[in-house]
């Protein structure tokens, strides 16, 4: 399809446009001042990946309209190559609403109806031999909520077959599904074909039935991947494989909206794997990325540098 080299990171999923309150504590309905910026959980991943110099591309679509513009334009400002983000004829691009009250409630609001464009990529727009050859594949389990999306995500795990670091986010969004068990049966067949799995314990519940840490891990394991992970808040980030077993503390900060930390630890843990740390080191790494965006308003555009997370680690460790 193309001459490029193939990228460091290739994430495939939601994009669309995040409208943040500038005011806390206060609901929608009397908010009166907003930012925009570019959102959904795997152009967040992307956009972190690539603030850590990481060749990075997003496979998406946006609608055919400003918003839509306005993702393609941000994508090349943060360093995310948009050439596999397609613009749909016919959808609208989404856009998501927040309410932030710190420390720990921040009501989502999605506006995807009657379907967000992201859940029309399809097979048209995967390069096998990139998604062969990339470093990471990151995928979410949002993707696999309807068609075309879900046969084109089974299509590019097919592609990637026998490569490592194929990552599937357990990213549960329960307002994109029908029925959970629809989910679990779809997550069921994705933990086959990928290398990494990552989620919190509500996440691990749909998937595999449990939310104990140590036995959402070993489950996921047992469906096949080599890498699980758990991820636990304020108890810190379990991650076991066959042979070992890591747990690291949580950092701690004030936090400001926590919406973003998910997908900065996600970013993070794509630069850590490419950058071949140990197990511990990623996941201190990873915690730290999360715990810095928590501390800050926005997702996309607060992702932070290799340079503020090492100097956190490195001063925790003086």
């Amino acid at each position: 399809m193309n001459q490029h080299p193939a990228p460091d990171v290739i994430a495939i999923g939601r994009l669309g446009v995040d409208i943040y309150p500038l005011q806390d504590g206060v609901g929608l309905e009397d908010v009166t001042t907003f930012g925009k910026y570019l959102g959904g959980s795997a152009a967040n991943v992307a956009v972190a990946a690539a603030r850590y110099g990481r060749r990075v591309s997003l496979i998406s679509r946006t609608g055919d309209d400003p918003f839509g513009r306005y993702l393609h334009r941000e994508l090349g400002r943060l360093g995310v190559d948009d050439r596999f983000v397609a613009v749909d004829p016919d959808l609208k691009t989404p856009v998501t609403f927040c309410e932030i009250f710190p420390p720990d409630d921040f009501p989502l609001y999605f506006y995807r109806e009657p379907k967000a464009p992201d859940l029309n990529v399809d097979a048209e727009q995967l390069d096998a031999a990139q998604i062969r050859d990339a470093g990471i594949f990151w995928a979410t389990v949002t993707g696999l909520s309807q068609e075309p999306s879900r046969q084109t995500h089974f299509a590019a795990w097919a592609a990637r077959a026998g490569a490592d670091h194929t990552i599937l986010d357990l990213d549960y969004r329960p307002m994109f599904w029908s029925d959970p068990a629809d989910a679990r049966a779809q997550v069921a067949k994705a933990l086959e074909l990928v290398t990494v799995a990552v989620g919190n314990r509500e996440e691990c519940e749909v998937a595999v039935g449990e939310t104990e840490p140590h036995r959402a891990a070993d489950a996921l394991l047992e469906r096949g991947v080599r890498l699980a992970i758990v991820k636990q808040g304020p108890r810190g980030v379990l991650a076991k494989t066959a042979n070992e077993t890591v747990e690291v503390p949580p950092y701690f900060v004030d936090v400001v909206n926590g919406l973003g930390a998910g997908d900065a630890f996600g970013g993070a843990l794509c630069h850590g794997l490419l950058s071949g740390w140990s197990l511990e080191h990623v996941l201190r790494f990873a915690n730290v990325a999360g715990a810095l965006v928590a501390s800050r308003r926005e997702c996309s555009t607060a992702m932070p540098t290799a340079h503020e997370v090492d100097a956190i680690i490195e001063g925790a460790t003086r």
